[in-house]
């Protein structure tokens, strides 16, 4: 038995563990295989292979079983009743990539939107793609401010890393030269459609301090020999991301970073394997490896490594850690400073303005483009001109202008041919602005472990209470009254601006639960996101953040990821973990 033991274990031993395999699973992969580390991925769905496993990606209209995809009410209220409330887009086309809510069961004291994917890639299959670094008004916020806790990196520490993940994810955009939006390592920008092009030179004379560029997205528009290799190509105009990209236009770990690792030799990918757990060493006070249930048979079984790094997602990672107690960590993994799961962050969202755009019935697009404009912030820029007095922080807008389609509301368009006739042809302009705003981190907004409610393997789940508060309302009034105004001074018409309402989660942007910081007494990781009461355990994923500025985060998070991996790599030569 001894022996069989031995043997178990030496096959079950690795040089390091990553748990998730989502945007920072994939790239801890990448990293580790090419630095020579024998790597497990441990991912909690199913196995998704680039290309052959987007069983909807060439899917015509026509061909669904669905008017327009949409999905049944009965469907919807039976296995999606969170993201039926929200409008987000699971549809027949796209359920595969989503998880059941009702399988997936969570609490809620206040109100929040988890939208998951549980499968290998995540929602580096299904995320929005808009790419943008985070700037020193952004590390440097907190402390200047007296919020929270002082990130302990700043924008030269992390330079480099954007860098280095930009030229290899491939990002198209166009440099602005704003400090508050640090220029990167760009592809050819999107165009701009005529209406665009009018808007921006109209609302950037009337407004200076306003810029409108093209949107910075992971689409590849010149692809390099490196993608070229790892068999990612030119982004087709097809707007059908969320189906999995067949072309491998648009970044993922599907068509670019676990394609890289797997070419080294030294990954392994095991689906189905729900991570449960850190394993503690007393002596060592190390982790030596993770526990894991077989989504398909239950079954409990160890693997093992030297080095592990957490990439499940903000909410994820804090319930592993929170239910990896011991004598050590009696109220979960490194959370001496009672920090884990608490300062929950995301981007508030659904309010903004819309208007009719007259004229410009003769011009029209080519293709569908997956992307569109984006304004970056405006407001408390570190000056008297851009500061506010009733809130803190800012917000940026991403919206667009288009012409409504066949699927648009027809009024006075008769029946029959007639009616065929005029949806046969593009109706008017619109032009739309939705702002992204930043959520400060409050300590209270916070995830706890619930014993009492079990999911359908018998693990606890989480509760939620979080929410928004007076500083984020009173940006929101900002951000549909300036989006009105930049629209009316374009002479735009009918303009309606709104709040359409928002709770947490709904940005999917979750972050925060372990956050970095220079204290062990006050944050969970340090500046090089190793766990400060374990330091071979490391966390990259949105749960390292320490404030949220209002820019998507995604590339935050593979920067972070990147840099900590080599920084593992060293500190695992030298004898550190």
């Amino acid at each position: 038995m001894a022996n069989l033991n031995a043997r178990w274990r030496k096959e079950n031993t690795y040089d390091a563990i990553v748990v998730g395999s989502g945007i920072t699973g994939g790239w801890a992969a990448k990293e580790l295989t090419e630095k020579g580390l024998k790597t497990l991925v441990l991912e909690r769905g199913p196995m998704v292979r680039h290309i052959e496993d987007y069983p909807t990606a060439q899917t015509n209209p026509w061909e669904a079983k669905y008017p327009r995809g949409k999905l049944p009410p009965a469907e919807m209220r039976a296995h999606y009743p969170v993201q039926g409330r929200t409008g987000y887009a699971v549809t027949e086309y796209s359920k595969h990539f989503f998880i059941k809510d009702d399988e997936n069961p969570y609490t809620e004291d206040k109100p929040f939107d988890w939208i998951r994917g549980h499968h290998v890639g995540g929602r580096s299959l299904t995320w929005g793609r808009q790419t943008y670094r985070h700037s020193d008004l952004d590390f440097e916020a907190n402390a200047r401010e007296g919020i929270a806790v002082d990130w302990p990196i700043r924008y030269a520490d992390l330079a480099p890393w954007y860098d280095y993940v930009e030229r290899f994810i491939g990002v198209s955009g166009q440099a602005e030269g704003l400090p508050q939006l640090p220029d990167g390592q760009f592809q050819p920008p999107m165009e701009m459609n005529c209406v665009e092009r009018d808007f921006k030179k109209a609302a950037e004379a009337r407004f200076p301090e306003r810029r409108i560029t093209i949107g910075r997205c992971a689409h590849l528009t010149a692809p390099t020999e490196e993608q070229l290799a790892l068999g990612r190509g030119k982004c087709q105009n097809r707007n059908l991301c969320v189906r999995g990209c067949p072309f491998g236009a648009y970044f993922s770990s599907n068509s670019a970073t676990l394609v890289a690792a797997e070419r080294t030799g030294n990954l392994k990918i095991r689906p189905g394997s729900i991570v449960t757990s850190l394993i503690l060493e007393p002596k060592t006070n190390k982790a030596t490896g993770v526990r894991v249930i077989d989504e398909q048979t239950g079954e409990e079984s160890e693997f093992y490594a030297a080095v592990v790094f957490l990439c499940a997602s903000a909410l994820s990672t804090a319930w592993i850690m929170l239910n990896s107690t011991s004598k050590r960590f009696p109220n979960g993994f490194g959370n001496g400073s009672d920090q884990l799961g608490r300062n929950v962050m995301d981007h508030h969202l659904g309010v903004g303005a819309q208007a009719e755009v007259p004229g410009y019935l003769e011009m029209y697009y080519s293709g569908r483009r997956p992307n569109g404009i984006y304004v970056p912030r405006f407001r408390n820029l570190g000056d008297k001109a851009t500061a506010r007095s009733d809130f803190t922080r800012g917000f940026g807008y991403q919206g667009g202008a288009a012409r409504q389609g066949w699927d648009r509301s027809l009024t006075g368009g008769g029946l029959g041919a007639e009616r065929k006739a005029a949806l046969s042809q593009p109706g008017p302009w619109v032009m739309r602005l939705g702002g992204f705003g930043e959520i400060l981190p409050y300590a209270d907004n916070r995830v706890t472990l619930n014993p009492a409610v079990k999911d359908k393997y018998g693990l606890p789940t989480l509760t939620f209470n979080v929410s928004i508060r007076e500083n984020e309302k009173a940006m929101r009034k900002d951000m549909a009254a300036a989006a009105a105004e930049m629209l009316e001074a374009s002479g735009f018409k009918n303009i309606r601006a709104g709040d359409t309402g928002y709770s947490p989660g709904l940005g999917i942007h979750e972050m925060g639960t372990a956050r970095m910081g220079r204290d062990p007494k006050t944050s969970v990781l340090n500046a090089h996101n190793q766990v400060h009461e374990c330091t071979n355990v490391y966390v990259t994923d949105g749960a390292a953040m320490t404030s949220a500025a209002c820019v998507n985060p995604s590339l935050t998070y593979m920067a972070l990821t990147a840099r900590a991996c080599a920084h593992a790599v060293e500190a695992k030569k030298r004898g550190e973990l």
